[in-house]
Formats: structure tokens, sequence, C-alpha cells
């Protein structure tokens, strides 16, 4: 982002850990934790059909809590399972740029995979909603992984379209990731890795960036005073 005023970050789901048993309790549970501005639909290795079924339960569960359901990697689920968005992994800018055509502005388009600078802008230059820094299941440690916070960093610092930056499963992790500017902070093992903690997970992580935000809002008043 290129602007220096203080902004809300906010909260984007991933459902990669989540079984089909549990799903919908957690995610549900989650979603009344507070503040989610959307959850991307993992298949997770699901078969195609799988994944149809799994998309068209969790899709309304998300629409209802006021956020947006975006589906990886399947244009048909999207569009049965009438998603708000796709998100695609691949790191295919080609791909990419044929989803926007095909699907925006109807449809939300996002993107990941881009792994190095011009990568990233060549996907930029496509003009998706957004781009996502970190690989899907990369967020099962206990820190993020450098080369998320390295990209999203840069990103956020030279370029206007919103990134989202992937996590890690400690509550030290949502500020390391928010430090990097990205507007939007991934969370998935932070959120679904103790079932029935998942409304408790959803407040904390809400509360560490309201008190970023709190911070960041204080700080540019003491430069604009001074």
């Amino acid at each position: 982002m290129t602007s220096d005023d203080p902004y809300r970050q906010r909260i984007v789901l991933l459902t990669t850990p989540l079984s089909d048993g549990d799903a919908e309790a957690a995610l549900g549970r989650a979603l009344s934790g507070g503040d989610v501005a959307s959850v991307l639909i993992d298949p997770a290795g699901r078969e195609h059909g799988e994944f149809q079924a799994f998309a068209e339960r969790l899709v309304p569960l998300v629409q209802n809590a006021g956020a947006a359901a975006i589906v990886i990697d399947d244009t048909r689920v999207a569009g049965r399972a009438r998603a708000d968005g796709l998100h695609l992994t691949a790191g295919d800018v080609e791909a990419l740029r044929d989803a926007i055509e095909a699907h925006a502005p109807k449809m939300i388009v996002g993107g990941s995979g881009f792994e190095t600078r011009h990568a990233a802008l060549e996907a930029g230059e496509a003009m998706p909603d957004y781009l996502l820094f970190g690989r899907l299941g990369q967020d099962v440690s206990d820190t993020p992984h450098p080369k998320t916070l390295t990209m999203a960093e840069w990103w956020a610092a030279m370029v206007e379209l919103p990134c989202i930056a992937l996590g890690a499963r400690t509550p030290e992790s949502i500020d390391t990731v928010a430090e990097t500017g990205a507007e939007f902070i991934g969370l998935a093992s932070f959120v679904f890795d103790r079932s029935g903690e998942e409304a408790e997970r959803v407040a904390e992580a809400n509360r560490l960036l309201n008190e970023r935000y709190a911070r960041e809002k204080a700080l540019a008043e003491e430069r604009a005073d001074a």
C-alpha cells in the first residue's frame, strides 16, 4: 500500500485444515468470533464431486456471516456453489488473466503462487482483486515463512493492489505478518488447530489487529501534530 495513513487490517480464513465431518461446525464457530473479510474454500485433495459438496455446504454459511466465499482452483464448483469469488494457486499469469476476463467483475478473482517479484508484478498487471503470498498449508509452524514476509512487505510498500499474507499458528505471528503492511492476514492453523476454540481464536486475532491499528493511528496523529 502506498499511503502512509494507518488502516485496519482484516482476517481471511482458509479452510485447508478442515475435514468434511467438522467443517461446518468449525467454520461456523470461527465466523461467530468476529470480523472476517472472506473465506478461501480449499479443495485440499478432494475429488471434484467431493469438493463441490464441501463448497455447497460452506458457501452459504460464509455468506450469511457477511463474508465473501471464495473457491480455490475450480471454476465449475465456484459457479455451482454460487461463490463470491475464485482463487487460483498455480502462479500462472495467463490462467489468472483468463479467469479475470471470464469472471470479473461479477466474481472476485485472486491468485497466489507468484514467488518472485517479477512474477508478482506480471500477475498484478492482469488486475486481479488481490494476490496472496504464502503457500496453502504452509502455516503450520510457529512463525510465518520468511519469503511470505519479504514478498508481502515489498508488495504492500510498492503496489496499491491489496494482498493477503499467510500467517502461522501462534498469536505472535499475527503481529509479525501485520508488520508487512499487508491489507489482509490469512489464517488457517491458528484458528482451526484446536477444535472448539475457533471463535476465541478469531476474537483474539481481531483484538491484536485492533490494538495494532490503535497504535499506528496514535503514531500518525503524533506525527501530524509535530
